[in-house]
């Protein structure tokens, strides 16, 4: 006996939702720890495996560019073999390929391995976000997405202290095997305790039946090469003085081409391997598209702290990275609030409030000289920190709240995959005006250092009488205050270049504020519906 098919309000399985954070923390933890841990240890691994500078950095493109290329096909992976079945396989090829780092000793068996370990490390960040969003209700959605952004911001903040520590104490290697004892641990408590939802077990079965019959195959061959070659000249362009390198200059051109060809052919196709048409939803364009803007102020200075630190202040990699723990442990201590208050606020102004403590924090970084001292860094940290928590928690939030169950890992991807892509321009941009603007810098301050100015002449002569008193010969003594007077005009550069991108920084977190106005919220969420069948 049957009865109507009947619509009802999805209700999820009985599950302790935290249960679930827990089980799935672990793996988006170490995929984000992983993009920055190894960059400490690259002297270490460049002396065992014998490559020189240049092709060193390999090992850390191999690993964003994979990662970042596999973010868009979360959705179809997902529908292929199911979220739970995706996210254990994904921290299982992520396992192996760490192990397989450890033990690689020549660059490009080193390379394959960062590879295969990208391609896990990529679906993990937005299986996680959407299984999140899936397990906890619609009037918790707030600090299911404040777990996800301490998960995602607190592994870039912590990698380089514990990839610092652990090379130091113990061997490079051991920075890829301790992803093991946790990444298994990771394995077993999703086996037991994640479980996808019904309806949208469902859909999958329905998408993944019509991508075997049409598969998209034009669409990923497309996206891979917009993909890696856009990632590649994001990643290598600074180093290689973008347009005057002819690789460069063809990666530019092909990613161009190809990224709008990519577009055409996904808004096309009746069954795209990456659903664009998500963008049609203004709540989730506007939310990505600032999320993109925030990231990519964010990475770049969370690139720019470490540098000035190690470079000008003569902190080690240890010392810097402790240095930066006061601001995660400030977003750790906020985040809880502002995900409990998500639903009482509206996120725009939530937003704003976290843009204008950014705002003051980097102007205050702007005031640090070479005199300045652990505690001139940290307040400005702590306010940065705080403003974490409000900036990315309403923004992943806000981004989903309107996308459909069965369309979350589609827009998880999407979301991941746009936000680091803010995340590689916001480097890219900051360090090639770091160059720029270092370059500028030198040549103001190396004008007003001659040795014909008066007010100069009685301290330069005192340097001169001590360095002929200590070479013995005036002519040596001479070029050697020339080169000591063209060193401090260096640093002194430095300092001011860097002051300039912390303004900068802040003239960016202005220019979001009016863009919180295009965004719309959804909290009352997509009706969700379950066609039951009674027999």
């Amino acid at each position: 006996m049957s009865a109507t098919a009947v619509a009802t309000p999805y209700s999820p399985p009985e599950i302790n939702k935290w249960v679930v954070a827990l089980s799935i923390a672990p793996g988006s933890l170490m995929a984000t720890i992983d993009s920055s841990i190894v960059n400490v240890a690259i002297p270490h691994i460049r002396g065992t495996i014998g490559a020189t500078v240049e092709e060193i950095a390999w090992i850390s493109t191999a690993y964003i560019v994979a990662m970042v290329l596999i973010m868009p096909l979360t959705g179809l992976l997902g529908a292929v073999f199911g979220q739970k079945r995706l996210y254990i396989i994904s921290l299982l090829l992520f396992l192996a390929g760490s192990i397989l780092c450890g033990m690689a000793r020549t660059l490009p068996v080193f390379v394959a391995f960062r590879i295969l370990q990208g391609l896990g490390a990529g679906s993990l960040q937005p299986s996680q976000q959407a299984i999140l969003r899936q397990t906890f209700p619609l009037e918790e959605q707030g600090m299911a997405m404040a777990i996800y952004s301490m998960v995602i911001m607190v592994g870039p903040a912590v990698g380089p202290v514990l990839g610092g520590w652990i090379t130091d104490n113990m061997a490079w290697p051991w920075i890829f095997y301790i992803n093991v004892p946790i990444g298994i641990i990771g394995v077993f408590l999703t086996m037991k305790y994640v479980f996808e939802p019904t309806d949208v077990r469902h859909a999958n079965v329905k998408r993944a039946a019509a991508l075997r019959e049409h598969m998209d195959w034009a669409g990923i061959a497309l996206m891979i090469v917009a993909i890696a070659s856009l990632q590649y000249f994001l990643e290598e362009g600074p180093t290689k003085d973008w347009f005057h390198s002819t690789p460069i200059l063809v990666c530019g051109f092909v990613a161009v081409v190809s990224l709008i060809a990519f577009v055409i052919r996904e808004l096309s196709c009746p069954q795209p391997v990456v659903n664009l048409r998500l963008f049609r939803d203004p709540t989730f364009a506007s939310g990505t598209v600032i999320a993109a803007i925030v990231y990519a102020a964010l990475i770049g200075n969370m690139f720019l702290l470490p540098v000035y630190m190690q470079e000008l202040l003569g902190f080690d990699a240890t010392q810097s990275g402790i240095a930066l723990i006061p601001r995660t442990i400030a977003m750790l201590i906020v985040t809880p609030f502002v995900g409990r208050l998500y639903n009482s606020i509206p996120p725009a102004l939530v937003i704003g409030f976290g843009a204008i403590m950014f705002i003051f924090g980097s102007y205050e970084l702007s005031f640090i000289t070479l005199q300045s001292g652990m505690m001139d860094i940290v307040v400005p940290l702590v306010i940065m920190g705080s403003s974490l928590a409000c900036l990315m928690i309403p923004l992943t939030t806000v981004a989903l709240s309107t996308t459909a169950r069965k369309d979350l890992a589609d827009a998880a991807g999407l979301n991941s995959f746009v936000r680091q892509i803010g995340g590689s321009i916001g480097i890219t941009v900051f360090t090639t005006l770091l160059a720029n603007y270092a370059i500028q810098a030198k040549a103001g301050v190396a004008a007003h250092v001659s040795l014909l100015r008066p007010e100069l002449q009685p301290q330069l002569g005192a340097m001169m009488h001590q360095l002929v008193h200590r070479v013995a010969d005036w002519n040596l003594a001479h070029a050697l205050m020339i080169k000591i007077l063209s060193g401090r005009a260096t640093v002194e550069g430095m300092v001011l270049s860097f002051d300039k991108l912390f303004v900068l920084q802040a003239i960016l977190f202005a220019v979001v504020i009016p863009l919180l106005f295009f965004l719309r919220s959804g909290r009352e969420g997509p009706a969700e519906t379950l066609e039951i069948s009674l027999e």
